[in-house]
Formats: C-alpha cells, sequence, structure tokens
C-alpha cells in the first residue's frame, strides 16, 4: 500500500494542535485545498462524521470518518470515497512545543494520487503548526 509520511513542529503546545485538529470545521483554516467542511454528528462510540469540498469541485462532496485515540494524541480519518487513510499523531517537542507526524495510506487504485497527496500534506501539516502557534500566543501587549 503506497504511503506519504511528513511531519512538522509547532511552537504551540499539544493542547493548542489539537483544537485545530479535532474539529473538522477549522480544518479549511489549515488543510490545503479544503473550500469547507460540513461536521456531522459524532456516533457512540466517539465517531465523527464530516464532509468536505475541493477548490473548485462544489459538486464532489468527500464524506470522511474521524476517529480519536483514548490518549489524546492520534487522529485516523478516512475517506470513505477513495479509502484514503490519514494518522495524525501529536508528541510534546523536545524544549516545548508540539511535534506533528501525519502518515497517509493509499490503496494501490489511489497510487496515481501518491504526489499530489505528498505535496498537499506537506502544505497542510505546516499550516497546521503555524496556525496553532498563532492561535495558541499570549495576547500583544498594548
Amino acid at each position: 500500500m503506497p504511503t506519504v509520511i511528513d511531519s512538522a513542529t509547532s511552537a504551540a503546545p499539544p493542547e493548542e494542535v489539537w483544537k485545530l485538529l479535532y474539529d473538522p470545521a477549522r480544518f479549511p483554516q489549515w488543510w490545503a485545498g479544503m473550500e469547507r467542511a460540513e461536521v456531522g454528528e459524532a456516533s457512540a462510540d466517539g465517531e465523527r462524521s464530516f464532509t468536505y469540498w475541493y477548490e473548485g469541485y462544489p459538486d464532489f462532496p468527500m464524506p470522511q470518518v474521524l476517529r480519536t485515540e483514548q490518549d489524546g494524541r492520534r487522529i485516523t480519518i478516512s475517506c470513505l470515497v477513495s479509502n484514503v487513510a490519514l494518522a495524525w499523531r501529536l508528541e510534546e517537542a523536545p524544549g516545548g512545543g508540539t511535534r506533528i507526524d501525519v502518515e497517509a495510506s493509499l490503496p494501490e487504485e489511489e497510487a496515481a494520487r501518491l504526489e499530489t497527496l505528498r505535496d498537499s500534506l506537506g502544505v497542510s501539516v505546516r499550516r497546521l503548526a503555524e496556525r496553532a502557534a498563532a492561535t495558541g500566543a499570549p495576547p500583544g501587549r498594548g
């Protein structure tokens, strides 16, 4: 199964990164190419459904399922259309901040999308790190 792996470090603590990563409604703030997202109901086992639309494709919804691990440091997002799975992991970085790791697994029939996904995830993981650091920054003095 083809995979893409990337990572970034954010100056923000894990809790701030988690807030952005756990909330699909906030994904368009940092996820490259995502125009909008609509969040569905959470299931009894903690799964959350959501649908997103790529920029420029308003008639092509992409339903997803988001699952969290109990340790609060891992989120898995599975696409119900293409069967691409993304595993996001957070760890405290040495010296402070958060290391963000993402691994995408694609079925063989989606392998042609590997380079596009690699580029998109690279941009997205860095935007997530930057957005979390900006959101978690203490207010300026004035």
